[in-house]
């Protein structure tokens, strides 16, 4: 936990740092057999407020966008953990993922840049990536209230 606080306290204070302006920050978060893309946050605001989303591929596709399995040879979801400077808008409709029993929001992405190929970790460092089981939510994040005991030691 003490790991994990210091960690996320650290990333926080460099995120506060970040320009604001009119894009969203996007890590992609794959996972076999999901419809999902990843996380998207604003500028200067926390993953802890990130939001897992769908892209909607009308006007740009998804960087990684390829054949998925079980084409042979498939290699769809080489950019997991890739993050990414996203623009675009949320289109204000949602959209089921069947295989998370998810109703999610749709993202119209207009553009995708390459923020960073190795940023880390997503929610915490201790966090296992593991394709049998997803953390599909921030709120595994430890709270700042929480760490503060930690953190002064």
């Amino acid at each position: 936990m003490v790991k994990d606080c210091r960690a996320v306290a650290q990333r926080e204070a460099e995120i506060s740092k970040e320009a604001k302006g009119d894009y969203y920050i996007g890590r992609r978060y794959y996972v076999p057999l999901t419809r999902f893309w990843g996380y998207l946050r604003r500028p200067g605001e926390s993953w802890r407020t990130a939001t897992l989303v769908i892209m909607d591929e009308k006007q740009v596709r998804t960087p990684d966008r390829g054949y998925e399995p079980p084409v042979k040879g498939a290699v769809f979801g080489r950019d997991d953990n890739v993050e990414y400077y996203v623009h675009g808008r949320y289109t204000g409709e949602k959209a089921y993922d069947p295989s998370t029993n998810q109703v999610l929001p749709v993202f119209l992405a207009t553009k995708y840049e390459v923020r960073n190929n190795k940023p880390g970790f997503l929610f915490t460092p201790s966090e296992e990536k593991r394709d049998d089981y997803m953390t599909l939510m921030p709120r595994i994040m430890p709270q700042p209230a929480a760490c503060q005991k930690y953190l002064k030691q």
